[in-house]
């Protein structure tokens, strides 16, 4: 039970920073933090060292948020049907809600733009500026080798920098 715990201490923070760059959430974040650990320690038979013990709980992570977005997903698909067969009209900017913000500052705008990008990019391009994962580390989460994870991290911040040139005009 110490070695738990002590996982917990060593890690909790890095996978929570991990889960904020994912979800920009930090209430989500941290109930996902505490199912990732959980997650772990239900599976923890099947770590097998091969990779750091940071990378392994970022995997589980993942999964856990990607598992969160899928019931969230069900949800909000079961509500809207359900509101819809009892014939309530539900207008299309109630689901989708149309936010405008006159100024946003460069820092806001430039995360914007990180989670505008599409999978795998988004996540690359976090693993690597957030959290400070070699190559090597993230291509082990995503199963492909060091050099996939190299390119796609370099196309990740090819189209940032082409989205963020076509805002400025």
């Amino acid at each position: 039970m110490e070695d738990l715990s002590e996982i917990y201490k060593s890690y909790a923070d890095e996978v929570k920073h991990f889960l904020i760059c994912l979800t920009s959430d930090v209430d989500l974040a941290e109930e996902l933090t505490q199912e990732t650990f959980y997650q772990a320690v239900k599976s923890i038979q099947r770590y097998n060292g091969e990779c750091k013990m940071s990378v392994w709980l970022c995997q589980i992570a993942k999964h856990t948020y990607y598992n969160y977005l899928k019931k969230a997903n069900q949800i909000n698909q079961m509500s809207v049907e359900n509101m819809m067969e009892m014939g309530v009209d539900i207008p299309s900017n109630t689901i989708v809600p149309d936010v405008a913000i006159a100024q946003r500052n460069t820092l806001i705008s430039i995360h914007k733009e990180i989670h505008l990008l599409k999978e795998p990019y988004r996540e690359i391009f976090l693993l690597r500026t957030s959290i400070n994962l070699s190559f090597k580390e993230i291509g082990e989460i995503f199963d492909k080798s060091e050099n996939w994870a190299r390119v796609t991290y370099y196309r990740a911040k090819l189209k940032l920098a082409e989205r963020i040139d076509l805002n400025e005009l």
